[in-house]
């Protein structure tokens, strides 16, 4: 796939994402990294976690109400007198007198000599006794230590992707910090001279840079860190300059524009010299692709066409990088296409589609450099290179965006 074999036959899209596959799958051994509870969300343990205390850590009511002694309500009604308050959080150390109550809150301390809890509704008070109307067992509405987990119980296992439950429990026994695997650091690094960040005024011939935003929003929300987001003119040396700050901050780096066949590619002719390859993949939109290694550091580079960089990002990165970050596979799911479409013939087509309830529509404006039309469909519609036509019902393979 060198620059030197320009007319060589476009590799397939497969045998393509095999080779970004095996370029980035050595991340997966990257080292563990510690950080607070309340930025571990998302992230995979990188060890077993066990208790470190019993949970609940001491006897509490499970209901606003009184603690008595079971066998002082055996007979109902039964007017005890009350012997204090105790709240939640109280530490005072309350101990419940022979035939007397103590209200308690949920969540408070059962103080000793109490074995069970009257739900407030079922009772009546003066402030001074309380009337219990119904009977109660020992060990009603008390939460007894440990009967949630006890201290050196596995808690989560090591590989777990911790979602908010995960925190929950992990918090409540106290832990603040944990050992999770490091999120892969890409850095992004777009291309052309053309190209004004947003908010700047264009001049004629120059267009905002969406590629730069759009990849760092892409890599985000597929677990991955992003270090940096960097822009580069066309002039070699700069490109050189920008492409070393990103290697040598990051995992991997991703680069837009530059790759094709005309006289400014900067990236595909810096990267060349350094052993790169480029080329051809038959791939609509999205065919000029780049794969090179600097200084250890992976490197790819999508063409800068807005619609072929997301493609090739969604081609080609993101299932592996979900695969890094312990993410889910997205699903392929098979739907009838509801228009009949043409395909070029050795050229597998992603076309932009959007769910319905009887299948999936095309996406009007099927260009590369058509975003905006990007933005209202919520599917890739997968077809083969060998197929030239898809007649209206045909079932096709779906990809979510």
């Amino acid at each position: 796939m060198s620059s030197r074999h320009a007319t060589a036959p476009a590799r397939p899209v497969d045998d393509h994402r095999r080779r970004i596959e095996d370029a980035l799958r050595p991340l997966a051994g990257r080292i563990a990294e510690t950080v607070p509870i309340a930025a571990a969300l998302g992230r995979r343990l990188a060890v077993d976690v066990s208790a470190p205390l019993d949970l609940p850590v001491f006897r509490n009511s499970a209901m606003d109400g009184y603690a008595v002694a079971a066998e002082s309500v055996a007979i109902v009604p039964a007017t005890l007198p009350l012997a204090g308050v105790v709240a939640a959080g109280n530490t005072e150390g309350l101990v419940l007198p022979p035939g007397a109550a103590v209200k308690v809150m949920t969540g408070a301390p059962v103080p000793p000599g109490a074995d069970c809890v009257v739900p407030v509704e079922h009772t009546e008070s003066d402030g001074v006794t309380v009337t219990i109307r119904t009977s109660r067992a020992p060990g009603d509405f008390v939460r007894e230590p440990g009967t949630d987990v006890r201290a050196g119980q596995l808690l989560a296992g090591a590989g777990t992707l911790l979602r908010p439950r995960h925190i929950a429990a992990l918090a409540a026994v106290g832990l603040g910090e944990l050992s999770v695997t490091r999120r892969v650091r890409a850095a992004v690094l777009t291309t052309g001279d053309e190209l004004r960040p947003a908010g700047a005024a264009l001049l004629p011939g120059q267009i905002f840079n969406s590629n730069g935003i759009a990849l760092a929003a892409a890599l985000s929300d597929n677990g991955v860190e992003v270090v940096s987001v960097a822009h580069s003119t066309d002039e070699h040396a700069e490109f050189r300059l920008r492409l070393a700050e990103a290697v040598a901050q990051a995992d991997v780096v991703f680069t837009s524009g530059g790759v094709s066949m005309g006289d400014f590619e900067v990236v595909k002719e810096v990267l060349s010299a350094q052993g790169g390859e480029f080329g051809s993949v038959a791939l609509q939109p999205g065919g000029p692709q780049g794969l090179s290694t600097v200084d250890g550091v992976p490197v790819l580079s999508f063409p800068g066409n807005p619609v072929s960089t997301m493609v090739s990002f969604e081609v080609f990165a993101r299932p592996i990088l979900r695969e890094l970050a312990g993410l889910p596979a997205l699903p392929i799911t098979e739907l009838p296409l509801l228009q009949g479409v043409r395909s070029p013939a050795g050229k597998r087509q992603f076309l932009r589609g959007k769910l319905t309830e009887g299948g999936v529509a095309l996406v009007s404006g099927q260009g590369s450099h058509l975003i905006a039309a990007m933005a209202r469909a919520d599917v890739l519609i997968d077809i083969p290179a060998a197929v030239t036509e898809v007649p209206a019902g045909t079932i096709v393979e779906v990809r979510p965006l």
